[in-house]
């Protein structure tokens, strides 16, 4: 029998991490340990934290840890790619340089196991939601987002504790097809980068879909605070084979 495929990549996105949930991030550590630790490349697709006020909190005790934990999988070899997300968006050049990873911009192209490979959060893409894409415009631009990484750590803390507030309420006024991405901008990304698996997060909705002879995988979420746990990766190996993982590591 002919060994297993060397994993040469893993995904994951939107873990939300935060200090009050405290079982989702022991799991991610875990993953780290057991998965992480022996795949050539990690990509971070965004929301991997609930929230980052800037690289100013990086010494905060729960922050710190996370940032050890991606440290050590960096000196142990394993190469770091992270990309914004809609709640980690202001995480820079400090946080990258103290976990040893690198910054993509979005959309992100690469060639993995023979495979062209674009590579977004996912928020960019639900353009039927008017009013977050106008939100998302104005927290993206430098000028703002240096006027508010000006402002006192606590202050940005209050206003950001504020603005998810707000979200959640606004979530429950919205369809779940408003909150999804669209076909069109789905169409678009393909078109621009010239890929034919794109990989992205965001939605919490986890499945493959097929765009022709295109392939759009959507991460999961990671939530092991509440009933049910969810969770889990997208691998690919040295074949070019993607596979679909649970929290256990075993194939979903």
């Amino acid at each position: 029998m002919s060994a297993p495929a060397r994993t040469l990549a893993l995904f994951i996105s939107d873990l939300h991490l935060q200090e009050s949930h405290p079982r989702t991030a022991e799991s991610f550590f875990r993953f780290l340990e057991e998965h992480a630790a022996h795949a050539g490349q990690l990509y971070l697709l965004g929301d991997i934290f609930e929230y980052w006020a800037g690289d100013d909190d990086l010494d905060a005790p729960f922050h710190a840890r996370v940032v050890h934990g991606l440290r050590t999988l960096a000196d142990a070899g394993v190469a770091l790619f992270w990309m914004a997300g809609n709640r980690d968006f202001l995480a820079g050049a400090g946080f990258a340089a103290a976990a040893g990873l690198t910054l993509l911009d979005e959309p992100h192209v690469t060639t993995i196991g023979g495979r062209r490979i674009a590579l977004v959060h996912g928020d960019a893409e639900c353009t039927l939601d008017t009013g977050y894409m106008a939100f998302r415009a104005m927290v993206r631009a430098p000028a703002w987002q240096a006027q508010f990484l000006a402002m006192p750590l606590d202050r940005r803390k209050a206003i950001i504790a504020g603005l998810r507030e707000g979200s959640r309420d606004a979530h429950t006024a919205k369809s779940c097809e408003i909150m999804d991405v669209t076909p069109a901008a789905v169409e678009a990304v393909f078109a621009a980068t010239g890929a034919d698996v794109l990989i992205h997060g965001h939605t919490h909705r986890p499945a493959l879909h097929v765009h022709g002879n295109r392939r759009r995988y959507v991460l999961p979420d990671w939530e092991l605070d509440c009933a049910p746990p969810r969770g889990g990766w997208i691998a690919i190996d040295a074949g070019g084979a993607i596979t679909r993982h649970a929290l256990d590591g075993c194939p979903a």
